[in-house]
């Protein structure tokens, strides 16, 4: 493989595919102070296809874990007004928005969960900012991942450690459908055409609510909205909408369900990294909509911080459907990124909506300060959904699609 040209063209998939980027538009991107050497690669791409110009943060953990070490948490989760101007100031012009995260699972390991805390709020609090003008100015914006030897060396410890490296650019390359001779651009339009078509599928049943069971002892009911649609061509866009793909690589179709509407037990699948540490085997116990009761051994205090983040942070704001045997779950790595992970597996989301408010005052949307998603997707995952006249019909069983 040709390292240099696929990194070109992997950071021409972000910018054509995955920002859509328009002539003359400026891109504002966040990225891994890891991946720096990445930066220069996809700001060319950028210009190329007719960017007015790229301007550059880079989030460094590392600087912030001292910080955390020294100076009060409350200091550390603040804002200064300079990091919401640098971020405002081109989003108000119209910019789009990157964020190009690089893995270091063992930075935070060592860091007390209240440290690890403080670090997630600061970081999601600056990115609010871009997720407010998603909402509000319908922005272009996107999640993608920068592949990095920390990273690398992490997860591919099997794997010969002058090897690892370009053996992770070869599985996100995979991962993002990107090979040497495809036309990226045809390839996602093709892919992102079944996910529509799978997505009309299920809406034609009307459902509200589905039921979700596994052998690890989820047993969870979500009620759905008539505004809770899993097809994105279903839904209502504004005049002013781009299209653009905002996780690349996804295999997601997902919804926003009812706020009150979740009852019952889940638990995770998948590890869930805050603040760059890792929860492992945790779950959720809701009542009427809100986390009533955290299951967890290990960093049960970031969980319960987590879900009181705000007075709506312990509500759902997404449920999302993906097959256990999608690409990403057959490779067989847990990549401790929730970009990449939770397209492994069926995923719920604590916090904001996906959409603006519900269209029937019946039903309530969420909106929170917080989005944050975790797996639960499971080999023997059953889906049975319930439609508006009262049948049930089986979605998921044994991890996949059934319909």
């Amino acid at each position: 493989m040709n390292l240099e040209k696929m990194q070109h063209k992997y950071a021409y998939t972000l910018a054509r595919v995955g920002l859509n980027v328009q002539p003359g538009q400026t891109v504002l991107v966040e990225a891994a102070i890891e991946g720096a050497y990445f930066t220069p690669i996809f700001a060319e791409e950028c210009y190329k296809i007719g960017a007015g110009n790229v301007v550059i943060h880079y989030l460094d953990e590392p600087n912030l874990k001292v910080a955390a070490k020294y100076r009060s948490n409350e200091d550390v989760r603040k804002v200064e007004p300079w990091e919401s101007l640098q971020c405002t100031q081109y989003l108000d012009e119209g910019a789009c928005y990157i964020r190009l995260e690089g893995v270091n699972p063992a930075l935070m390991a060592d860091v007390p969960e209240d440290q690890a805390n403080a670090i997630f709020a600061h970081t999601d609090a600056v990115r609010n900012i871009m997720r407010k003008a998603s909402r509000e100015k319908h922005c272009q914006w996107c999640i993608a991942m920068i592949p990095t030897k920390e990273w690398a060396d992490f997860i591919l410890k099997d794997v010969e450690e002058e090897k690892r490296y370009e053996e992770l650019w070869k599985l996100i390359l995979k991962l993002c459908y990107i090979d040497e001779d495809n036309d990226v651009v045809k390839t996602w339009e093709e892919k992102n055409a079944r996910k529509r078509e799978k997505g009309d599928i299920i809406d034609s049943y009307h459902f509200t609510k589905f039921h979700y069971t596994a052998s690890n002892g989820t047993d969870l009911v979500i009620e759905l909205t008539p505004d809770s649609k899993f097809s994105f061509g279903n839904r209502k866009l504004p005049a002013n909408f781009i299209r653009h793909n905002a996780n690349i690589p996804t295999e997601e179709i997902c919804t926003t369900p009812e706020k009150f509407g979740t009852n019952g037990v889940v638990f995770a699948s998948r590890p869930l990294v805050l603040g760059g540490k890792s929860v492992e085997n945790f779950g959720f116990r809701f009542e009427n909509g809100k986390v009533v009761e955290v299951i967890a051994n290990e960093g049960k205090e970031m969980l319960e911080a987590l879900v009181t983040m705000d007075e709506n942070a312990g509500y759902l704001g997404e449920a999302a459907l993906v097959e256990y045997h999608s690409p990403i779950s057959m490779s067989g790595i847990v990549y401790y990124t929730t970009l990449i992970d939770e397209n492994a597996s069926c995923h719920l989301a604590l916090g904001r909506g996906l959409g603006g408010k519900c269209s029937d005052p019946r039903y309530t949307f969420n909106d929170s300060v917080i989005h944050i998603d975790f797996m639960i997707g499971t080999e023997d995952m059953h889906i049975v959904g319930t439609t508006e006249d009262g049948r049930e019909i089986v979605i998921f069983d044994k991890g996949d699609f059934a319909i």
